[in-house]
């Protein structure tokens, strides 16, 4: 027990304050509070605990549900093909990502515009590949992420870049851009180079419409690919046609170079019907009969296909000369006015302006063309001829029909609708 000083005994002492004055001067009691007080608290930091004779090793446990940190490395592994700086990589097949000892969780492919890849990943989550081709001569950047079985995650980024083809190839699309178009009117495309591997250039074309409806595709050869519906076009039917071509392997060493979206609008509905034998042509709008025009169609020697044809082109006065459609030199003709393909051999509906009038209707006498009633030059707007070409549009149906000869043949102009659906989808 510490002993009471004399100066508690005997009550304040005041002391000098350096100014002449005096203080008071601490007691003897508040110097041993102050003293007892830091031994309480110099026993207390040292014991550790709250109780009396605690030590580290009776410290209070982690709180329930508190997380232990693992700063130890992920296991998963994460490997992009191509190489990080690969230059001349093929379009097709190349870019893969997968995981080691893991799963993905990111997988992220953009081009140099930011523009996304799609991919597909594995059911297990260890492999993603692109679902389509790259474009050629184009930088990728890929970013990948895998987390292991504890939940650890392991990054990867790389790039690359696709081939510069040496031979390309493109696809001539018909209709035009933007155009209105009659009902017959299918999507065609002539390719610049006969193609080997139509699986992989038919993959990079769609063909959609609004409102709706199964479009189906067939080759022509190696080089042409048509699109159309089971039946014509609805009337007022908006069609897309796009064209992701840009480095599509066609046939090997040669690249497709499009990336093109092409729409156009089928007009009002219009299906005019000829009937060679009985010399007329029977013009149907929206199902509504608005003329029969008196007709003459291929003589016996040179008959009129029979079948379902496409208008492909339209010419208010041009040329037809025998000798470019295997007649030699039996005509040619420099101004044969109001002219409308059928198809690619040379059969047209045109106007005729050297046969006498009355011949339309009550004889066949062409060369496998179907001839209206004109006038020399296109001029006279008041002709069969003229009401016909001004009130018809591309893509408009002519039905031939009671000619004696064969049915034309599909890809002979535009004329696909001769195929049976199930025929067509082969």
């Amino acid at each position: 027990m510490l002993p009471i000083s004399e100066d508690y005994a005997q009550g304040p002492v005041r002391a000098s304050d350096g100014r002449g004055g005096t203080r008071p001067r601490r007691s003897g009691r508040t110097a041993l509070a102050v003293a007892a007080g830091a031994l309480l608290l110099l026993v207390s930091a040292c014991s550790g605990g709250s109780g009396a004779g605690s030590t580290e090793d009776d410290a209070a446990p982690a709180a329930p549900g508190a997380r232990q940190v693992d700063n130890s490395p992920s296991q998963a592994i994460v490997t992009i093909a191509p190489k990080d700086g690969a230059d001349g990589v093929e379009t097709s097949g190349a870019l893969k990502v997968s995981a080691e000892q893991g799963r993905l969780t990111t997988v992220t492919v953009t081009d140099s515009k930011g523009t996304p890849v799609d991919g597909r990943m594995s059911t297990d989550a260890t492999s993603w590949q692109p679902v389509r081709h790259l474009a050629a001569a184009t930088t990728y950047k890929v970013h990948a992420v895998a987390e292991d079985e504890a939940g650890r995650e392991s990054a990867k980024d790389t790039s690359f870049t696709t081939l510069v083809p040496q031979n390309t190839f493109i696809g001539e699309f018909t209709p035009e851009d933007g155009s209105t178009v009659g009902v017959g009117m299918p999507v065609s495309l002539r390719f610049s180079r006969g193609i080997t591997n139509p699986e992989a250039v038919e993959a990079g074309v769609k063909v959609t419409a609004q409102p709706s409806v199964p479009v189906e595709s067939h080759w022509f050869g190696n080089d042409r690919l048509d699109f159309r519906p089971e039946k014509y076009w609805a009337a007022g039917t908006k069609v897309t046609l796009e064209l992701d071509l840009d480095g599509v392997e066609g046939r090997p060493g040669v690249y497709g170079k499009q990336k093109k979206t092409v729409s156009f609008t089928v007009g009002r509905s219009q299906v005019s019907t000829v009937d060679a034998e009985a010399k007329t042509m029977t013009v149907v709008r929206d199902g509504k009969v608005l003329k029969t025009l008196p007709i003459t169609a291929g003589a016996p020697s040179t008959t009129t296909y029979n079948g379902q044809m496409v208008i492909s082109e339209k010419y208010k006065v041009t040329r037809m000369n025998g000798a470019t459609v295997g007649f030699g030199g039996e005509y040619d003709i420099k101004d044969v006015p109001h002219a409308m393909r059928l198809s690619t051999s040379g059969t047209f509906v045109h106007g005729n302006y050297w046969a006498a009038k009355s011949t339309f209707g009550s004889a066949n006498v062409s060369h496998g063309c179907v001839g209206l009633h004109d006038a020399r030059g296109a001029g006279n707007p008041n002709t069969p001829a003229a009401w016909f070409y001004d009130n018809s549009m591309i893509g408009d149906v002519v039905v031939v029909k009671n000619s004696k000869d064969k049915q034309i043949q599909p890809d002979n102009g535009l004329n696909g609708w001769n195929m049976s659906w199930e025929e067509w989808k082969k």
